[in-house]
């Protein structure tokens, strides 16, 4: 009798279901621009009726399921027009929509891409986006747009000094920062030491920064995730972008291969610096040039293939006494396939390559090194309903280090060919998240991922005494390398270290109203290579190893909070946080490490700690005449390292102290004013406290020699930096939408020309005998003009 009561119960529980599943049907499709059909990332799709908000995802797709009616569809995109459409859903619906670009110059400017509700109930914090027409609005040097400057004017991001590689976020270093273009890893992000970036803003689609509630699908490092997409070019006509400015120009060309399924990009940049140099007589030069590819073919509804390349080099020649090359070489194949109306997938095989090579006349040394990156990954999106959406995948990377193959350089140079231990690493990890709503009110996002990662042969591995290749030596009170006491040799694929980590990931969003919501997130990482560097900042010289049984993995784990307010009906916007961070196994460096070539590095690291709390604001005006936002950062980053045993110093004593890339204060106003279609103007003021840095506090005599002793590891400061950059734009005639439209830039970088230090030299006079501090500054005042032009 039971078994027939619960017989029926579950066949009208089943039948109910089955009722209730074919009330609902699935919308779902792909949102494009209509001129180009290019597809559009973030954008928002909103039904009323049902008070349901979806976003497209990084191929444009979205997907929603409703009861069985009619609907009205608002679809609307920063620097589109707003989209208005009545459907009715008798079955599941695959509609593709196309939006048209505004010729309304103010919406250009615009500096966010999901409407402001949306943000508002979204689990997502510590996250900025910038359009690349806001970008295009803020000045430069020499006239070249820079994503990596524009980052620069977000809350919690800095760099070390003025024309510094990289960036450095919410106190993280310079190598804690995924930086993506397509998928692909970019292992250093600029040319001429940081003076431009190595991302061209014409073929740039999309970017995104994630400085914290880092999604699962992410990992690899601990500080933030720069993620950015290249255009996909016009399937439907040919278009030429052109820019010539005072240093380098630009060409980009673009259009259907087979109209309507296939279309290419092609995009290069160049200097002609050297030129210039040449024609004045300088025996010195800098060049660099790059070049961005991407082909894609739409072979059915279902299936689209996407080929994507960068390939760029700096070549920077010192009077032919110092030569260094570098550049990145990076290449992607990926496959969109779309099993239903609910999963989306997205495949991807990936190359990344990042080489440099040095050459020194005085020693006679040419040293190559560099490092490769296979990658392949698996992804899908389940949209499982309107309150659920699951996100899924793998993710296997090889690595091949080559930290240096040296060869003599020049006749009668004494250097001996020799080539550095490489080495070799496998990444794993798979990954499993979910945004749930649970309320109108009430949203989360909650993941784990896990990585594992061994260091494998075939290498010849260094043993030491006590299993310590830093020794400390009483008598002196310093730390030294040790000698090597035997090796051990490990055979192609043999494992030398493993590790594995679990990386759980949450982001709660409570709305108190429609323009009102409070959000925490907390997540941890696990970051297994590092750039090898004891300079505040990056350089080409700077090599990649990978984590073994003395270079740890660095662990990181991070809490923020955040509230966001939108008010005067969108018109203005706040964002405020309150983040803490914690970082296991901060490699440090003994003082006096000789990092140039070295052979074993865990002979020169100490393992340590680090930390960095902060406040971070962001005051924004969307629309308008006025347009831009006002951040502010308020933060400290800080190290230790203690010592290994009790009579052991450690760093510093051991104690906590200022990190390379600590700065307190970071102030960034920037706007842009539209004073009618042909004149826009943008300016940036700058202000952020000096960066740590250690200076002598007394000196003494050894065998007649003036020596400058120094005293705590960054206990000092440089001066404060602080600039004010403006720009003009000038298009003769804004509404020419066919044939040749030309636009003037017009910037002047440190309009008050600022002479900001990067650094301090100190030194005796040799007539006087007395000390000398010497500030090094990098620019001035800079003027620059461009030439834009498409077609």
């Amino acid at each position: 009798m039971k078994s027939r009561i619960l017989t029926v119960l579950i066949l009208f529980f089943a039948s109910a279901l089955q009722a209730y599943s074919q009330e609902k049907v699935t919308l779902s499709g792909t949102i494009t621009n209509k001129s180009n059909t290019e597809t559009l990332i973030g954008v928002s799709i909103y039904i009323p009726e049902a008070k349901v908000g979806v976003t497209t995802n990084s191929y444009g797709f979205y997907s929603t399921t409703l009861p069985k009616g009619t609907y009205t569809i608002v679809i609307s995109y920063v620097g589109y027009n707003r989209l208005e459409e009545s459907i009715t859903l008798t079955e599941n619906t695959k509609r593709n929509f196309g939006l048209t670009e505004s010729s309304r110059t103010l919406d250009e400017v615009t500096i966010s891409t999901n409407t402001p509700a949306a943000a508002i109930r979204k689990p997502e914090m510590s996250t900025n986006k910038l359009s690349i027409a806001t970008i295009k609005k803020m000045p430069a040097v020499l006239g070249e747009v820079d994503i990596l400057k524009s980052i620069l004017q977000l809350p919690g991001v800095t760099n070390a000094q003025e024309g510094a590689t990289g960036f450095n976020v919410r106190g993280g270093s310079v190598d804690g920062n995924l930086v993506l273009l397509d998928e692909a890893v970019v292992f250093n992000t600029s040319h001429v030491f940081g003076f431009f970036s190595v991302f061209n803003a014409d073929v740039i689609k999309d970017l995104k920064l994630y400085k914290g509630g880092i999604p699962a699908n992410f990992g690899g490092r601990v500080s933030s995730v720069l993620d950015i997409y290249q255009k996909e070019g016009n399937n439907q006509e040919f278009h030429v972008n052109a820019g010539i400015g005072l240093v380098s120009s630009r060409l980009l060309v673009e259009g259907p291969l087979a109209k309507g399924k296939s279309s290419f990009v092609v995009a290069g940049r160049g200097s002609y610096a050297h030129l210039l140099l040449k024609a004045a007589g300088e025996a010195s030069s800098a060049y660099f040039y790059d070049l961005n590819t991407k082909f894609n073919y739409k072979f059915s509804d279902k299936n689209n293939v996407f080929v994507s390349g960068y390939f760029g080099n700096d070549d920077l020649n010192f009077n032919n006494s110092f030569i260094n090359t570098y550049g990145n070489k990076l290449f992607n194949v990926r496959w969109n396939h779309i099993f239903s109306n609910k999963i989306f997938s997205n495949a991807s095989a990936i190359y990344s390559d990042y080489d440099y090579r040095i050459k020194i006349k005085v020693i006679g040394m040419d040293w190559k090194a560099d490092v490769k990156n296979y990658n392949f990954k698996y992804d899908f999106k389940h949209y499982v309903s309107n309150n659920l959406t699951l996100n899924y995948g793998i993710n296997a990377i090889y690595y091949d280090f080559n930290p240096g193959t040296i060869k003599p350089f020049g006749a009668g140079s004494p250097i001996n060919p020799e080539q550095i231990a490489k080495k070799y690493a496998y990444e794993n990890a798979a990954y499993f998240s979910a945004d749930q709503r649970f309320s109108d009110k009430f949203s989360i996002n909650y993941g784990l991922r896990y990585s594992n990662f061994q260091r494998v042969g075939a290498q010849q591995v260094y043993t030491y005494a006590n299993n310590r290749p830093v020794i400390y030596n009483r008598d002196f009170h310093v730390y030294e390398e040790a000698a090597p006491t035997g090796t051990i040799d490990y055979k192609k694929n043999q494992t030398i270290a493993s590790f594995g980590n679990l990386e759980p990931r949450l982001a709660l969003a409570y709305s108190l109203n429609n323009d009102n919501s409070i959000k925490a997130s907390y997540n941890r990482m696990s970051q297994y290579v590092h750039l090898i560097s004891n300079t505040a900042s990056a350089t080409p010289l700077d090599i990649w190893a990978p984590s073994d049984k003395y270079l740890k993995p660095e662990i990181l784990d991070q809490v923020a909070l955040g509230y966001f307010h939108n008010f005067k009906d969108d018109k203005y916007s706040l964002e405020a946080e309150t983040f803490y961070k914690k970082i296991k196994n901060k490699a440090d460096y003994i003082d006096g490490a000789d990092l140039l070539g070295i052979d074993a590095i865990e002979r020169v690291l100490l393992n340590g700690e680090a930390r960095a709390y902060g406040l971070e604001l962001m005051v924004k005006k969307n629309t308008g005449k006025l347009t831009g936002w006002v951040s502010y950062t308020l933060s400290k980053a800080q190290q230790r390292t203690p010592g290994r045993t009790p009579d052991e110093p450690g760093i510093n004593n051991g104690t906590w102290y200022r990190a390379n890339y600590d700065k307190l204060h970071n102030l960034s106003v920037t706007g842009a004013y539209s004073v009618s279609p042909k004149w826009s103007f943008g300016g940036i003021l700058t202000f952020q406290s000096g960066k740590a840095a250690t200076f002598p506090n007394g000196k003494y005599l050894y065998q007649g020699v003036t020596v400058a002793s120094y005293g705590a590891r960054n206990e000092n400061s440089l001066s404060a930096y602080h600039r004010l950059d403006v720009s003009a734009t000038y298009t003769p005639k804004p509404y020419k939408k066919k044939g040749w439209q030309g636009e003037w830039n017009f910037s002047i970088y440190n309009l008050y020309n600022r002479n900001n230090a990067a650094s301090y030299s100190f030194r005796q006079n040799e007539e006087t005998g007395r000390n000398e501090t010497r500030r090094v500054a990098i620019f001035g005042i800079v003027p620059s003009v461009a030439y834009n032009v498409k077609f």
